[in-house]
C-alpha cells in the first residue's frame, strides 16, 4: 500500500487492522457500544501519506455523514484538515468499499438535517457539541 501511516493510537491501529484483515467481518463496531463504524481512507495534507480513520456509521441514502467531533475537544481532528485539503476518500463499510468525494456541509438547513441523522446513529454527538465552543464540522461523502 502506498505510504500508509497507521494512527498513533493503538486501539485505532488495531481496529483498522482487524476490519481490513477480516474484510469487515470483525471490528466494525465501536468498542463497548456495539454501534457500527466505517473506515475512511484519506491522504495526509502534509505528508501525502495514506491515513485511515474509523468513524461512526451515519448514512443518508447512498451517502455517508462524517462528523469531525473528536469527542467534543476544543480543536478539530487532524483528519478534518486532510479532507478539506483533498476531498477524495475511500469508505469501507464492512466488506463494501467505495470511492467517494467529500464536501463540508455549510448550508444550515442541510447541516441540521444531517446532524439529526448523525445524532440518531450516535447519540453522544449531541453532548460533544454541548461541551465544546467550536461548531462541530460535518462532511457528506458522496459516490465519486
Amino acid at each position: 500500500m502506498e505510504n500508509y501511516i497507521p494512527s498513533n493510537a493503538a486501539w485505532v491501529r488495531d481496529q483498522v487492522d482487524l476490519i481490513e484483515r477480516t474484510n469487515g467481518a470483525e471490528g466494525t463496531t465501536l468498542k463497548d457500544t456495539g454501534l457500527p463504524v466505517i473506515v475512511v481512507t484519506h491522504h495526509g495534507r502534509k505528508t501525502g501519506a495514506v491515513r485511515k480513520t474509523p468513524l461512526m456509521r451515519a448514512v443518508d441514502g447512498s451517502s455517508y455523514i462524517l462528523v469531525a467531533s473528536m469527542g467534543g475537544a476544543p480543536d478539530n481532528p487532524s483528519w478534518y484538515y486532510n479532507l478539506v485539503s483533498d476531498n477524495n476518500v475511500e469508505i469501507r463499510d464492512k466488506s463494501d468499499v467505495y470511492s467517494m468525494k467529500v464536501r463540508e456541509v455549510s448550508d444550515s438547513d442541510e447541516k441540521q438535517r444531517l446532524w439529526g441523522i448523525a445524532v440518531e446513529a450516535f447519540p453522544p454527538y449531541a453532548e460533544y457539541q454541548e461541551k465544546t465552543d467550536r461548531v462541530i464540522p460535518v462532511f457528506i461523502a458522496e459516490l465519486a
